[in-house]
């Protein structure tokens, strides 16, 4: 008998304001089976106990060190094997970066990725995680590992993901060294389920500024995805991107599976 998973992903830039925002709301009407939100922003021990588990009977944080920063959570109704709020890389750990999921069909990481914007010391950091991030994927991949990675990736691959290629083409997140990477992670063996199922889709984005109006102008960039190993591909169903749900400057990305 098949079972379908649903599979939320979204940065809820501070989880107690998206909370305020409507998330019980969203997490009632959607009812994901695995729900992922990075920008928490907050510690578990710190927030109220409804928080704490959006009504999930099993969760696992992240969070950094830094107070008011970072941070990813994962909630799931389905029972895990493992989950774990550690890779084992303090750098990255220390910032609330990844957790992961580990179930009987397949892991799951939700991961929010450095941002690189704020000067060339954090541009270095972003580029020394996302080369650990390659080589510890291909690491598990290599073990057999069958692999969703959801979250916010602070990467834009193509043109059709911005609404100003030109414009944006010297801006973190969309530079050519960016852009390679995820090049070179789909070749590692990665479909981005959204542009996979919508090969051609424009205007279609995740992010947008809180500057000159940009979400009302849909001047957005497509930041935020679910990606899976390539023998999860069979299993896709749908995926989604929620334009049309506020709360953050981002808005969440679903997808569904057939196991």
């Amino acid at each position: 008998m098949s079972k379908s998973i649903k599979v939320i992903t979204w940065n809820v830039n501070g989880v107690r304001a998206c909370y305020e925002k409507g998330l019980p709301q969203f997490v009632e009407e959607q009812k994901a089976d695995i729900l992922c939100l990075q920008e928490t922003k907050s510690h578990y021990d710190s927030v109220e106990p409804d928080i704490r588990k959006l009504g999930y009977p099993h969760s696992v944080w992240s969070s950094a060190e830094k107070k008011g920063y970072s941070g990813v959570a994962l909630y799931t109704s389905m029972q895990p094997l493992m989950l774990q709020e550690s890779i084992g890389n303090s750098l990255y750990d220390n910032e609330g970066r990844i957790v992961r999921g580990i179930f009987p069909h397949f892991d799951i990481y939700n991961i929010y990725f450095p941002n690189g914007a704020s000067g060339p010391e954090r541009h270095h950091f972003k580029q020394k995680f996302l080369a650990f991030l390659k080589s510890y994927l291909e690491f598990e991949l290599k073990k057999g590992r069958d692999i969703i990675l959801v979250g916010d990736y602070n990467v834009a691959h193509r043109d059709v993901d911005v609404y100003s290629p030109q414009g944006l083409i010297r801006e973190s997140g969309f530079l050519p060294e960016e852009k390679k990477w995820m090049d070179e992670f789909l070749n590692l063996g990665f479909t981005d389920c959204f542009r996979y199922l919508n090969s051609g889709q424009a205007s279609v984005y995740s992010w947008w500024s809180y500057k000159d109006q940009a979400r009302q102008k849909n001047n957005g960039w497509r930041i935020d995805y679910i990606c899976v190993s390539k023998n999860l591909l069979k299993n896709l169903k749908s995926c989604e991107v929620l334009m049309d749900t506020h709360g953050s400057d981002h808005c969440p990305i679903s997808a569904t599976f057939e196991f």
